[in-house]
């Protein structure tokens, strides 16, 4: 039985049908790139011979699924074995790990994935502003750069200028890329990405009124 691709369809749901469950844990600050990354993977699966639909939810503050659906589990087994799959697999650990997978058998599992993917999720949320990325590049790159300036700096005067340089960019990218950023990109997520926020309280009250 063939089906048409697509991210959304209940054409050709059987009993034989299988729906997947891939649960991540996103790295902090990184969610909205992850959610993009999710729905292209759903793209791309959406190519393969058999793929019924898919979606991504979120759960809490970091606590992310991706769900897709296939005729059968030969047809599920042949997309995850596949070299389009395996393309998407090393951009998505830069973002996320993979905390638990669930396989359910036959169609009422599908119709309550679908209900749940269409009061969950929302279009993917645009990327910052560039002003805002470079407010936020500046608030982590300007306090090492000053500190190295006024503390370091005059202790290296002798050196080879080339040499001076190469330490102060060595220094300030490290203290920048895993200590300053990654807590600037937590403080700063609500106002980075204001509708993926949304989308998350919108998720909470669904969650605490059920």
């Amino acid at each position: 039985m063939n089906s048409k691709p697509s991210l959304s369809v209940f054409k050709g749901v059987t009993r034989n049908s299988v729906t997947v469950t891939v649960a991540y844990r996103v790295v902090p600050g990184r969610e909205a790139e992850f959610h993009s990354w999710g729905w292209g993977v759903l793209r791309a699966g959406a190519q393969q011979p058999g793929f019924l639909g898919g979606g991504v939810l979120v759960d809490g503050e970091a606590e992310w699924h991706v769900v897709y659906r296939f005729i059968s589990e030969g047809s599920a087994l042949a997309w995850e074995g596949s070299a389009e799959r395996a393309q998407w697999q090393a951009p998505g650990e830069k973002l996320a790990r993979e905390t638990g997978r669930r396989t359910v058998q036959g169609s009422r599992a599908w119709f309550d994935s679908q209900a749940e993917t269409a009061s969950a999720t929302a279009a993917a949320p645009r990327p910052p502003p560039k002003w805002k990325l470079w407010f936020v590049n500046m608030s982590a790159v300007f306090p090492p750069v000053l500190i190295f300036n006024l503390a370091v700096l005059p202790y290296l005067g002798s050196l080879n200028p080339l040499i001076r340089t190469l330490l102060l960019c060595l220094a300030v990218t490290a203290i920048v890329t895993w200590i300053l950023m990654p807590r600037l990109q937590r403080f700063f997520k609500k106002w980075l990405y204001p509708p993926l926020q949304a989308m998350r309280g919108r998720h909470k009250r669904r969650a605490a009124q059920g």
